[in-house]
């Protein structure tokens, strides 16, 4: 059983942990309104260029001349997976649902044969994968020193991506991220960006109208496709930097909570010792003076 002082020393640092996640929480809930503002503004853009994209690949229907990221290498032997998650933890199951789409994804992938090669973006992806896939990570991008990510950020990422296969190390590029839904839920998401996969629907109603292009079609798709990676990595980042705030808001308003309980109970305790050793204090001071 534990002594008097070895439960206040641990009232005393559960307390003090209880101060600390106290304020992680508030730091989160600050941060989570500047960046799920940031995830909801690209999110218009994002789909809106994955529209313009669908109306313009109507035109290269059944056409050999499509371009390489569209029409992809022919092949799809080789995947390459971007990871992208967050570069600090405490933030629930956040880092680990992402990791672990991003294992069953290679898994699958290995058992049919195929070869797979991972880019870790945020250093909690590397960490979770590299000790069953760590020989398939080609590289990890941190963006630690990155106070507030920006285009620019997605955009080095994408270059990256595009020189890998512009020289043909890879035929398909699948990129992994928790979608923000709220503060309690984020959705781990997988979306092919290499070769352009668009979603079905997002052709307009007007699709099958002539449309007119200036300049043609082929030198705008060259133009808009690289560009769209960049914005759908973007997008990604921002999403995940809303989700990792909400999931870290979450996580340490529940082990505030749990702080408290065990603060309650730890006292409770304490104070049930404290008494049952004053009063056996008592009964030996009663007995002594009896014995007198």
């Amino acid at each position: 059983m534990p002594s008097l002082k070895d439960l206040r020393n641990r009232i005393a640092s559960v307390k003090a942990t209880q101060k600390i996640t106290k304020a992680m929480k508030m730091v989160a809930a600050a941060k989570l309104r500047r960046a799920q503002e940031a995830a909801e503004a690209a999110r218009p853009y994002a789909e809106r260029m994955d529209q313009v994209l669908a109306n313009i690949a109507v035109a290269f229907e059944g056409r050999d001349d499509a371009p390489k990221l569209m029409s992809g290498t022919g092949h799809d032997q080789v995947h390459l997976l971007i990871v992208a998650t967050a570069e600090r933890g405490l933030c629930g199951g956040f880092n680990s649902s992402i990791a672990k789409l991003a294992r069953e994804r290679a898994r699958s992938l290995i058992a049919q044969g195929k070869e797979v090669k991972i880019l870790c973006v945020g250093k909690k992806g590397y960490d979770a994968i590299k000790r069953e896939f760590g020989k398939l990570v080609l590289r990890t991008i941190e963006l630690r020193g990155v106070k507030s990510i920006g285009y620019a950020n997605a955009a080095e990422i994408a270059d990256l991506v595009l020189s890998m296969y512009d020289k043909g190390e890879f035929d398909v590029c699948t990129l992994m991220y928790a979608e923000f839904k709220s503060v309690i839920s984020q959705v781990p998401t997988a979306l092919q960006i290499i070769p352009a996969k668009l979603p079905e629907g997002k052709v307009s109603s007007d699709a099958a109208q002539v449309y007119e292009y200036e300049p043609d079609e082929a030198e705008i798709l060259t133009d808009i496709l690289p560009r769209n990676i960049a914005v759908q990595i973007f997008r990604a980042l921002l999403e995940n930097a809303a989700s990792e705030q909400g999931a870290r808001m979450s996580a340490m308003d529940n082990a505030t909570r749990n702080a408290g309980d065990m603060i309650k109970k730890l006292t409770l305790k304490y104070n049930r010792q404290r008494q049952a050793q004053i009063t056996k204090e008592l009964i030996e001071i009663i007995s002594g003076a009896e014995a007198l």
